[in-house]
């Protein structure tokens, strides 16, 4: 009899462990709206692939960046743009996805890219080199694709 009261326990313990563990994720989940696109491209300018893309141009929209967004569509990421093209750093925190990172100097040529970063890392991520842009996508699109460094990225409305 002891053994099912606390079979019976344990059942009723992680079933609303998991419903509240769900409920969290639901209401901190952000959603995005993919207001431009990115395409990037190969070597002769042709257009390799293209994204829709959330825009982050203030100091509040990039500190906030992918934080807190649980659900990325394959086929969209997020453009960072700065004023000025300097050396950046981004880091994962509260970031639930394993992302794609990929550095744009001020003439949109990838100069760096960090592949499957980990989720919720205070890692700094460096690119290395001056960058303007930064667009991230979920891990695997850059290979998935074959963007390499060197290529280019063009931003649309």
């Amino acid at each position: 009899m002891k053994r099912y009261f606390n079979l019976l326990f344990l059942v009723l313990f992680i079933s609303c462990n998991t419903s509240e563990e769900s409920q969290i994720t639901e209401r901190e989940s952000r959603q995005l709206d993919f207001t431009s696109t990115v395409e990037f491209l190969n070597s002769d300018g042709q257009t390799v692939t293209e994204i829709d893309v959330a825009v982050a141009d203030d100091d509040n929209s990039r500190s906030e960046g992918l934080m807190d967004v649980h659900d990325l569509p394959s086929n969209a990421g997020m453009l960072f743009i700065f004023e000025d093209e300097a050396e950046r750093s981004f880091w994962m925190a509260n970031t639930p996805l394993s992302l794609d990172i990929i550095y744009a100097n001020a003439d949109y040529e990838i100069v760096r890219i960090h592949r499957n970063t980990p989720p919720y890392s205070n890692e700094q991520i460096l690119s290395e080199l001056p960058a303007k842009y930064v667009v991230e996508t979920n891990a695997g699109f850059t290979l998935s694709h074959d963007i390499t460094e060197g290529m280019f990225i063009r931003i649309g409305n």
